[in-house]
């Protein structure tokens, strides 16, 4: 094996994901005289732009789709591998590639992100939505399409129902409540009248450069219908704007027609010819005799045909493969486990991003959760610190992972998530505060004995520099009662 051994790096970085191409850069930074390398199994990575500090840990970025080549321009230092990794050997510390090639290192990193669990691999006509091979997939199946059923409740599928245009769209959600990982019951009534609502128009299309490569073609049948490419790996992740580029309209000249099925999951999936073959009864939301591709049996006891399923239920870390012949230790999620160096427990491997578990003692304002902020904070954090060791320098948890911060929009609103937003591990040891203008903003604000410990904005209410002080000074705010959030009081001046 050593044989075929082509070079040893000093850095060696697994994945051309926002985790890993933030760690690769600020390696190439902080030691340009030590060469880096970034094996990823697509011709393009995803870099960050456009990036504004909000506040003291509170940032927010947009993520754009590039040729790896813009990464060797700008770093001398680094060599860009493509490839998919077939095999890690830890303890002879080598990559092994699809591609026949072996590279060495001294401390490696591995960014590999998270792969979708789809409800079937078996199945034909359902997509999974995570790259952007698969999402332009979606675009040219949903161009046909009458009907779609939508299953999950996380990010994907908020932004996909909203976005979706010309097509009915079944929503099965398990939850109670729209947006369960990120809303109560409070916000999700807020933001589902937006739902039934036109949508407002773009003052302009997004103008971005688009990157095509014939070797990364993927088949429309082979997302489909679930099956395993071979040595053609999918793309990192989308970003947090995927469909700003996409035209998502189905066939129908009508606008959008969602309809929400909640607290149930997918009990069967049938074809066509399997629901002929079925006793089953069918629920569908028209009275027509229409013979739909495929059938969608829910655990409510309705049943609905339609063009194609969308299978959003969330990710699983992408571990494959770095376990065979290695004794990584995993999270109970199947995360490889890091400590707050983002080391893991094979010696000189460190991981960030999608693919890891924080198994440190966390902050007590702080979470995992698997978003793109996290994978470029996890990314950044992993380069100092093996750029530290390699200086022998000593560092600490970087201040992000002191308290947990995101933005985003969902339904044309701003979103921002801040501390224990949804109460988490509090129990019943809390208050909530609320201000609610329909159509407008919907604020929420968590509190514990007295002090600020998370908030949900949702809405232009300016208030997000504000909270993140209020939270990380733990001030206390007992004797402001409700008048914390009195729109008449203009609460920014009063504590800056």
């Amino acid at each position: 094996m050593a044989s075929k051994t082509r070079k040893t790096f000093k850095f060696v970085v697994i994945g051309g994901g926002i985790a890993g191409v933030t760690c690769v850069e600020q390696l190439s930074y902080s030691l340009p005289s030590d060469d880096v390398a970034l094996i990823t199994a697509g011709a393009h990575i995803k870099t960050v732009t456009n990036y504004k500090q909000v506040a003291k840990v509170l940032e927010e970025f947009d993520v754009e789709e590039q040729p790896a080549s813009v990464l060797e321009e700008k770093y001398s230092n680094l060599t860009v591998i493509h490839s998919p990794v077939k095999r890690l050997h830890t303890q002879s510390h080598l990559v092994e590639t699809e591609d026949g090639h072996i590279y060495g290192y001294e401390l490696l990193c591995i960014c590999s992100g998270a792969r979708p669990k789809l409800l079937s691999h078996d199945k034909p006509y359902i997509l999974g939505i995570r790259d952007t091979d698969s999402a332009q997939d979606f675009q040219k199946q949903l161009t046909k399409a009458k009907r779609i059923v939508v299953i999950g409740n996380g990010g994907i599928a908020l932004e996909l129902v909203y976005e979706v245009e010309g097509c009915q769209v079944i929503w099965v959600v398990k939850d109670d409540a729209i947006g369960n990982a990120f809303f109560d019951a409070g916000a999700a009534k807020f933001l589902t009248p937006s739902l039934g609502a036109d949508k407002p128009k773009r003052v302009a299309p997004c103008k971005r450069s688009r990157y095509t490569t014939e070797a990364q073609t993927f088949t429309a049948d082979r997302h489909r219908r679930g099956h395993d490419s071979g040595h053609t790996e999918p793309g990192s992740a989308l970003g947090p704007d995927w469909h700003r580029d996409l035209v998502l309209k189905g066939s129908e000249e009508a606008s959008r027609r969602v309809s929400v099925e909640y607290q149930c999951e997918v009990e069967k999936i049938f074809t066509s010819e399997e629901m002929l073959n079925s006793q089953s009864e069918t629920h569908t939301l028209d009275t027509d005799e229409e013979k739909w591709p495929v059938y969608v049996k829910l655990t409510n006891g309705k049943t609905f045909g339609c063009d194609f399923v969308v299978s959003a239920t969330g990710v699983t870390p992408n571990t494959e493969p770095f376990l065979h012949g290695n004794s990584f230790t995993l999270a109970e999620d199947g995360g490889l486990r890091v400590d707050d160096h983002m080391v893991t427990s094979e010696p000189d491997v460190y991981a960030a991003g999608d693919v890891c578990t924080a198994c440190w003692e966390h902050s007590s304002l702080w979470q995992q959760m698997r978003l793109w902020t996290q994978a470029r904070q996890m990314g950044w954090h992993a380069g100092r610190c093996m750029a530290a060791r390699v200086l022998s320098e000593t560092i600490e948890l970087d201040f992000c992972f002191e308290l947990f911060s995101h933005i985003t929009k969902f339904f044309n609103y701003k979103v921002v998530l801040l501390g224990k937003f949804n109460a988490q591990g509090l129990g019943s040891d809390y208050e909530l505060l609320l201000r609610y203008t329909k159509g407008q903003e919907y604020v929420k604000v968590v509190l514990q004995r007295g002090r600020m410990v998370g908030a949900v904005l949702i809405g232009e209410t300016d208030l997000e520099e504000t909270f993140e002080n209020l939270i990380l000074n733990q001030m206390d705010l007992t004797e402001y009662g409700e008048d914390l959030l009195n729109p008449d009081v203009d609460i920014e001046d009063y504590f800056d």
